[in-house]
């Protein structure tokens, strides 16, 4: 399918491929590439724009990545953000130095709002900053659109050649009219007109998958989350019987979840597929005994997952092929590229080397969750299937901090379900991205009746997010927090004090490990 296509090159940044969301959520499709993409590559792939992402890196080292000065005469539009920006500026002739004052969080910053990028813009508007290098100077021929009171050069552009470049991070929801200077580059600069849309993504790849596929066996990994459940479906109608989905229950699921599973996806569910339930949960707390670091645990829950999966395999025949339901988020923060590993994630950096299959296939590895929804009711699933609470891979052994028991596993089963039941009471469900109860590994004094307790704390999460790339801390009402603690306090064995996690993201993640 041909498509208008914008590519974004990544420098090594934490949040690249949310810049690829952000393209998408303009109806405009968006892939992320390595910046050691050759010119022919890239032009073989006929963007309609390129957008440099942000880095670690200072660009006046040898050592930090680069591109050629010849990306910039291709005649294709591109904007530069943060490092990428830096990049522009250095490579063509300005001068990047490490800046006086270095600049992190909400900055209000003063645009041009006769340039292009910034039309339908506030005079001043607040951005994401976060950089230690900055601009200097801009190059010759280019325009500054853009300043705060430390950083003279916060945007530039040269429109003759359809390059600009923005210092802060309009990615990020942090600032406020980052979608805005995103749709002015894709549609005033591209010329971009908007037709990427998920009806044509589930088209085509249930065509792909049935070519792919031909007549072999498949395996699929369903945990009943969101992302596995729409990957199932979209097999399930690809080749039906050829698929065996199993269930894994590892024993680190949400209260009465396993049973929840079956009945949809079993024999008395709505989809033709092959369904196996395996019950491992022993297997797992045996290997997860006396382990404490949570990316070893991933690892350790990957392996296994794996291991499974090629037992059941066995079982059955042949197999050919393991499909996963790993997402985009789930690849970036596993590293990509030059990127930074946030945590693997088990299935994807948490997979082990040796996998007993022809080939793993990952249908939704390059949608982010809020499309993975919209293919999930494009496929007809069940609306409360399509917006079901997020859950990881490895379960709830990432969300009890420190050593994994069977003990610790009950408490946050229990702590968890009351939470989700209490939030479902008072209507509050819909308005959060993802919500749940996570035990820490700290135990307090606490006094119960008449007597001393020394009992574990449980810590509450509710977020706030699009894309499960950046989140902000839901401001849950106090009378629904306090009856959750009340019933936690009063009902789960083990617990004695209820926190609740203010923080964002950045500088935390959603999940607690």
């Amino acid at each position: 399918m041909n498509k208008e296509t914008v590519i974004v090159l990544d420098f090594g940044g934490q949040y690249n491929q949310l810049i690829a969301r952000r393209v998408r959520e303009c109806s405009v499709y968006c892939e992320v590439k390595p910046y050691t993409i050759s010119l022919e590559e890239l032009q073989a792939l006929n963007p309609k724009g390129i957008i440099f992402t942000g880095g670690p890196n200072s660009v006046y080292e040898e050592t930090s990545p680069g591109c050629s000065r010849e990306i910039f005469e291709l005649g294709i539009p591109i904007l530069g953000i943060c490092y990428g920006s830096q990049l522009m500026a250095h490579v063509l002739g300005g001068r990047v130095k490490t800046a006086p004052v270095s600049e992190y969080g909400r900055t209000e910053v003063e645009v041009d709002t006769k340039d292009v990028m910034f039309q339908d813009v506030s005079p001043k508007s607040v951005c994401w900053m976060s950089h230690t290098d900055y601009i200097a100077q801009a190059p010759e021929g280019f325009h500054v659109t853009a300043h705060t009171p430390v950083c003279p050069v916060a945007a530039m552009s040269f429109p003759e050649k359809r390059l600009y470049a923005v210092q802060f991070h309009p990615e990020v929801m942090h600032t406020e009219e980052g979608r805005q200077m995103l749709e002015n580059f894709v549609y005033r600069v591209c010329g971009c007109t908007g037709d990427w849309k998920m009806d044509s993504f589930v088209e085509t790849a249930i065509k792909d998958l049935r070519e792919k596929i031909g007549g072999g066996k498949v395996l699929c990994a369903l945990s009943g989350g969101v992302d596995s459940s729409v990957a199932a479906v979209l097999l399930s109608k690809a080749v039906g019987k050829q698929l065996t989905c199993v269930f894994v229950d590892h024993g680190l699921l949400r209260k009465n979840e396993g049973n929840e599973v079956e009945e949809v996806f079993g024999a008395n569910g709505a989809y033709e597929l092959n369904f196996i339930r395996v019950n491992a949960r022993q297997r797992y707390y045996e290997k997860l005994r006396g382990v404490t670091e949570p990316e070893e645990k991933r690892k350790i829950i990957g392996a296994e997952f794996i291991r499974v999966f090629e037992e059941e395999a066995k079982k059955i025949g042949a197999v050919d092929f393991l499909v996963q339901g790993t997402i985009y988020p789930d690849v970036i923060e596993s590293g990509l590229g030059k990127s930074a590993v946030i945590k693997s994630h088990h299935n994807v950096g948490g997979l082990p080397d040796v996998v007993e299959f022809k080939e793993i296939i990952e249908p939704l590895r390059m949608l982010f969750k809020d499309e993975v929804r919209k293919a999930g009711l494009e496929l007809g699933i069940p609306k409360h299937l399509v917006f079901r609470q997020p859950f990881p891979g490895p379960g709830l052994g990432v969300r009890i901090v420190g050593e994994v028991t069977e003990e610790k596993v009950k408490i946050v089963q229990e702590a968890d379900h009351i939470y989700r039941e209490e939030i479902a009471r008072a209507g509050l469900e819909q308005n959060l991205g993802q919500y749940f109860a996570a035990l820490t590994n700290m135990r307090s004094v606490g006094v119960m009746g008449d007597f001393r307790t020394y009992d574990y704390a449980v810590a509450l999460r509710a977020v706030n997010t699009s894309d499960f790339m950046t989140a902000e801390a839901a401001q849950i009402p106090w009378e629904v927090l306090n009856k959750v603690t009340n019933r936690i306090v009063n009902e789960v064995k083990g617990v004695n004090r209820v926190l609740y996690d203010c923080t964002g993201k950045p500088p935390g993640t959603i999940e607690f490990e």
